[in-house]
């Protein structure tokens, strides 16, 4: 039996709900049972298909939560931050950092951080968002008071 390509509720449900516990839309489409990815974004390109849409991206909303999850949980796991420090003898002497565990712990919670930023960006974006138009013409009319008030000046134009 070959890959499915005919849309059902079914599959995609399956598909959303495996978005929203954490797996990618590539791991998913790599199973047999599994409609290719091109597939799946043809669907979601689909203007019929509106609810798979929405609840798609409902799924990596989802997704983008427990990524913010995961950094908590990581960042707060102390267990592999501290090795034991042997002698020759096998002896205990001290502890030391794990300098790659805790590399590995940053390295973790920064790519789910900018992924959760890419999905989630109005929650999870460093940057803040202007409304374009208030911003604008705020800017136009303090350039206009600034270019009449400069217009006075001995060496304005």
């Amino acid at each position: 039996m070959g890959r499915p390509t005919k849309f059902s509720q079914a599959l995609a449900e399956k598909i959303c709900e495996r978005i929203a516990d954490r797996e990618s839309l590539r791991s998913i489409c790599r199973d047999e049972d599994m409609p290719a990815k091109s597939t799946v974004l043809s669907w979601l390109a689909d203007d019929d298909k509106a609810a798979f849409r929405a609840r798609y991206a409902l799924a990596r909303e989802i997704l983008a939560d427990g990524f913010v999850d995961e950094m908590v949980e990581i960042a707060d796991d102390r267990s592999n931050d501290w090795i034991e420090k042997k002698n020759a003898s096998g002896e205990t002497t001290g502890w030391q950092e794990n300098g790659e565990a805790i590399r590995r712990s940053q390295l973790r919670i920064a790519t789910r951080q900018r992924v959760a930023e890419k999905l989630k960006p109005k929650k999870y974006g460093s940057k803040v968002e202007f409304d374009q138009g208030v911003v604008t013409g705020e800017v136009s009319q303090l350039l206009e008071d600034i270019n009449g008030k400069t217009r006075g000046l001995p060496n304005g134009s």
